[in-house]
């Protein structure tokens, strides 16, 4: 399935009916099992319903830094990205691509 951005949003575990999604590179994931982690108050809950790429890269939890973009990371970030892309890939399913 494709979701623009906005439809992403939708998944930011504030609606307890719906799952929650974070995407990496473009790729979307369910990680509805790591409620405690993205759900609402968890560690890690403002990559909820977003594609959190630039920041997992930066290891950030900065606002500003939850985005898709991948422009002027360094060698060694975006190793760190592909290493976070891994762990996804291994605990959560893809359900679907940024539009």
């Amino acid at each position: 399935m494709e979701f623009t951005e906005q439809q992403l949003k939708e998944f930011d575990g504030s609606n307890p009916s719906k799952p929650i999604y974070v995407a990496i590179k473009g790729r979307i994931f369910d990680v509805s099992s790591a409620k405690n982690f993205y759900g609402p108050g968890g560690s890690y809950c403002m990559f909820a319903g977003k594609d959190a790429s630039r920041a997992l890269a930066k290891m950030s939890k900065n606002e500003e830094d939850v985005c898709a973009s991948l422009d002027g990371l360094s060698e060694k970030e975006m190793g760190v990205l592909n290493d976070w892309e891994k762990k996804f890939e291994a605990k959560y399913s893809v359900v679907g691509r940024v539009a």
